[in-house]
């Protein structure tokens, strides 16, 4: 793949601070968007459409508790398909992924590593990209700190291993790509994270549980609606 024909781009929600990544092979024709947001649907598809590409896969980090997905409502227009952990409780048709595997976008090569701790069925995806790798985390590890494990299955425990044993081993130079960031930061590497990361770095484990359990962060204000409606792939109830 020709660094000339990798496509990288990272858009943003104000509301929910989430990035979706618009990822692809210019010369195949094929993209993916990465934690797509349902209000930016009509953003999404205009850069999908003015690219000329078509739209193969929507990848889900994880279920998400701040955001609805926009997954289902693509596939009904653009024919893409959901990718999600292979143990996930999503109803929708799905391609399910785990550990090692490994998919492709046109010559773009996508490595599955399973990241639970945010939640259980947490992925996050390394883009063997020209010019260096690209790591989307989408939870597991944000810029300088991490995501809350509170709720929702999350395991404080399992988020440190996942870090520690398959984000951290990474070469120092891999870019990381969260899923959310509050203060406008939109790149850091694993290098800079494993040093600096005010929640991972330089704590054993049980210290690491210990704060975890003890942030009594607030509910997430939209998780009544997001994580039913990303249980179907952001399909709505059929019963309301």
């Amino acid at each position: 793949m020709e660094a000339t024909d990798f496509i990288f781009e990272q858009l943003f929600d104000d509301e929910s601070c989430t990035y979706t990544y618009l990822v692809g092979d210019r010369a195949a024709g094929v993209c993916a968007l990465v934690d797509p947001v349902r209000e930016q649907e009509v953003r999404d598809l205009g850069r999908v459409r003015a690219l000329g590409m078509q739209l193969v896969y929507t990848m889900e980090t994880h279920i998400h508790a701040d955001h609805v997905t926009s997954g289902n409502r693509l596939a009904e227009q653009l024919g893409s398909r959901p990718v999600v952990h292979r143990e996930s409780p999503v109803t929708c048709d799905a391609l399910r992924v785990g550990q090692g595997d490994c998919f492709r976008l046109g010559g773009l090569a996508v490595d599955v590593l399973e990241t639970p701790g945010h939640t259980p069925e947490s992925l996050s995806y390394l883009l063997r990209a020209p010019g260096g790798d690209k790591l989307l985390t989408g939870d597991a590890l944000l810029i300088g700190t991490c995501g809350r494990t509170d709720f929702q299955g999350g395991d404080a425990g399992a988020l440190y291993d996942s870090v520690h044993g398959r984000l951290f081993t990474l070469p120092d130079a891999t870019e990381v790509y969260p899923a959310h960031d509050y203060q406008g930061r939109r790149v850091s590497t694993i290098g800079v994270e494993r040093r600096s990361n005010q929640r991972l770095a330089n704590r054993t484990r049980a210290d690491f549980i210990a704060l975890m359990n003890g942030l009594h962060l607030p509910r997430p204000k939209h998780i009544d609606e997001a994580l039913p409606a990303n249980l179907r792939c952001g399909r709505p109830d059929p019963q309301s």
